[in-house]
């Protein structure tokens, strides 16, 4: 069965603005590594949109630093799945959208033989958290204060306190942490 990771930037009091958090060159190798083990790729509607079509276009765009290019070339090669109910189309062949069940889809696309999946954004994994589904996370944490912004889980209930083992973390010179958990 394939592992679903919730992986994002976020600041060190936990917000998830990307206007608030560093995307440097280390962060997006970082991530360009992931996406490299992985072959699916889980957004609600709204990361969706900022995601695409801002990096398909990098990865056309010859005057992009080759770090950029990287990540967008793999991010643009992984297929992707849009939960949303007021998305109406999509450009990209690669990309489809789900109106059913977050739940069952998400049960459905573990059982599927391949690499595993990631999922970024706040409102999708933290649903997909509270229903039990994420088996890693993959934080990586800028030494920002923001003191403001969308944080995971707001408004959700977990039932009982997730215990997660840490099983890798790295230092980047950006004094960002890269922090890889598995569901204990």
């Amino acid at each position: 069965m394939r592992n679903l990771i919730y992986a994002i930037n976020l600041t060190i009091d936990g917000c998830f603005d990307h206007d608030k958090v560093l995307a440097d060159d280390e962060t997006l190798e970082y991530f360009t590594d992931l996406m490299r083990d992985i072959d699916l790729q889980i957004f609600g509607r709204k990361t969706y949109e900022l995601m695409v079509p801002y990096w398909p276009d990098v990865a056309r765009d010859q005057s992009a630093t080759k770090t950029d290019r990287d990540f967008a070339h793999a991010f643009d090669s992984v297929k992707k799945v849009v939960f949303s109910r007021s998305l109406g189309s999509v450009d990209d062949g690669n990309t489809r959208i789900v109106r059913t069940s977050l739940r069952d889809e998400i049960v459905k696309l573990k059982q599927v033989p391949g690499k595993n999946i990631v999922v970024g954004g706040v409102d999708i994994p933290s649903q997909l958290i509270e229903l039990g589904l994420v088996d890693e996370y993959r934080f990586v944490v800028s030494p920002i204060i923001a003191g403001e912004g969308r944080r995971l889980l707001e408004g959700a209930s977990l039932g009982e306190k997730l215990r997660l083992k840490l099983v890798e973390s790295r230092n980047f010179k950006s004094g960002s942490v890269a922090l890889h958990y598995l569901k204990h």
